[in-house]
């Protein structure tokens, strides 16, 4: 399984945002974009990738989103995501209007949210013994890591503005990585694209 994590310092942590003016909600068109670039693929969909999104703007903050597709039955959504923007925007709004105070929410199969913080999602997941990369243009080229590097790994990706300085100190200490895929910035849904062309020529599932 593919697994990866989105930051966001702004996105909005309520549902109550506009759907029309999602760049107002905190950059929600990014986060968007990378759910339609972390699951879709021409006429299909990947059923072998978790999303988690890390939410940490108003009103609401911390807020975590995952999504699982393939936990689904047949790896199909039952909670219909389109590709569109909008019906992508309307299924987040769904999922934070559910967020409590304790615990985790369970929206529909392979969707849930909860108002664990982003580094201790990191920890978490470095707990369970998995391998966890910031993306980061002075990191290790991707192209040198070896096929085991990709087991049990989890690749963190930032919005426009990155991911807070002292949040990548908390993270170094713990033994997080940086890699890189080139000198070039990329947008962070482009970003996603080519970690996938990465995995999808090395055959890795």
């Amino acid at each position: 399984m593919r697994e990866f994590i989105y930051y966001s310092e702004h996105a909005k942590t309520t549902g109550n945002f506009d759907s029309n003016n999602l760049m107002k909600a905190g950059r929600m068109d990014i986060a968007c974009q990378m759910v339609i670039m972390s699951f879709f693929v021409s006429h299909n969909i990947r059923n072998d990738v978790k999303l988690h999104m890390s939410f940490n703007g108003p009103p609401n903050a911390p807020v975590h989103l995952e999504l699982f597709p393939g936990k689904n039955e047949e790896g199909e959504l039952k909670s219909k995501i389109d590709i569109s923007k909008k019906d992508v925007a309307g299924f987040i709004k769904k999922m934070l209007y559910k967020v409590k105070k304790d615990g985790k929410t369970e929206v529909a199969p392979g969707y849930s949210v909860d108002k664990k913080s982003f580094v201790h999602l990191v920890e978490d997941m470095i707990d369970e013994g998995k391998k966890v990369y910031i993306l980061d243009r002075k990191g290790e080229d991707i192209r040198k890591l070896k096929d085991d590097d990709f087991k049990d790994s989890v690749f963190i990706l930032g919005d426009q503005d990155g991911i807070p300085k002292e949040q990548i100190k908390k993270l170094k200490k713990r033994g997080v990585g940086k890699i890189s895929i080139g000198k070039q910035m990329y947008f962070a849904s482009q970003t996603m694209t080519i970690l996938h062309n990465e995995m999808d020529r090395r055959e890795f599932k």
